[in-house]
C-alpha cells in the first residue's frame, strides 16, 4: 500500500513538472510576479520525459489497482482508505492529465487588454518584431501579450513561442519603444533581436 501511494505521488509531482514551464507565467501573473515567468523554461527540454514518466507510473498504478488480490491465508492488516481507493487514483488521474495538458489551456487565464481597443492615428502606427528566448507555450505567448497590451499606444500584439518572436504594431505618440521593451522584460523573456518596419 505504501507503495502504492508513493506512485500516486510520484505522478502528481511528475505531472506538475511536465508543465511547470507553463503553469509558472500565470501563476506570476495573478501573483503580480511576473518577472519569474521564464524562470522554468530551462525545464522545456524535460517535458517529454516527465510525460512519459507521468504516463508510466500512473499505468502501472492502475496496473496495481486493478490486479486481481492473490487469497493470504493470514490475519494481515488489510485496512484500505479513501487514499488507496480506485477513486482518489482517478482523481489524481484526472489532475494528472489536466497538468499535462496545461500549455494548450493556458491561454484561458489571461485577461484582454483594454488598450488593444482604443482608438489611435493609424498614421502613427509602427510595427516591430521582437525576437524573444524563453517562450515554451502558448502560456509564454499571452503572458507577453497581456504585459505588452496593457500599454496605452499598443494597437496589436501577437506572440509565438514556435517563432521565438512577438510582432507589436504601436502608436509612437503614445508610447516608447524603451517602454515596449520594459514591459517584455518585466515578464522574464529576454528580447535578443529588434527589427522595425517602417
Amino acid at each position: 500500500m505504501k507503495d502504492n501511494k508513493r506512485l500516486v505521488w510520484t505522478s502528481v509531482l511528475t505531472g506538475i513538472g511536465a508543465s511547470l514551464c507553463c503553469i509558472t507565467p500565470v501563476l506570476a501573473m495573478i501573483s503580480g510576479a511576473s518577472g519569474l515567468a521564464a524562470s522554468f523554461s530551462w525545464m522545456e527540454p524535460l517535458r517529454p520525459y516527465l510525460i512519459a514518466v507521468t504516463v508510466g507510473v500512473l499505468g502501472y498504478a492502475w496496473y496495481q489497482q486493478l490486479k486481481p488480490v492473490e487469497d493470504m491465508d493470514c490475519a494481515c492488516d488489510t485496512r484500505t482508505g479513501f487514499m488507496h481507493s480506485r477513486w482518489f487514483l482517478g482523481l489524481v488521474t484526472v489532475f494528472s492529465v489536466a497538468m499535462l495538458a496545461f500549455p494548450y489551456y493556458s491561454k484561458v487565464f489571461y485577461p484582454q487588454s483594454d488598450s488593444i481597443s482604443q482608438v489611435v492615428d493609424m498614421s502613427k502606427v509602427h510595427t516591430v518584431e521582437l525576437a524573444i528566448e524563453g517562450m515554451t507555450c502558448t502560456g509564454c505567448e499571452e503572458h507577453i501579450n497581456h504585459s505588452v497590451g496593457k500599454l496605452d499606444g499598443v494597437v496589436d500584439v501577437q506572440s509565438s513561442y514556435a517563432d521565438s518572436k512577438s510582432v507589436i504594431h504601436y502608436d509612437s505618440t503614445m508610447v516608447t519603444m524603451d517602454e515596449i521593451k520594459k514591459a517584455v522584460d518585466a515578464t522574464g523573456y529576454q528580447i535578443v533581436n529588434i527589427r522595425h518596419d517602417e
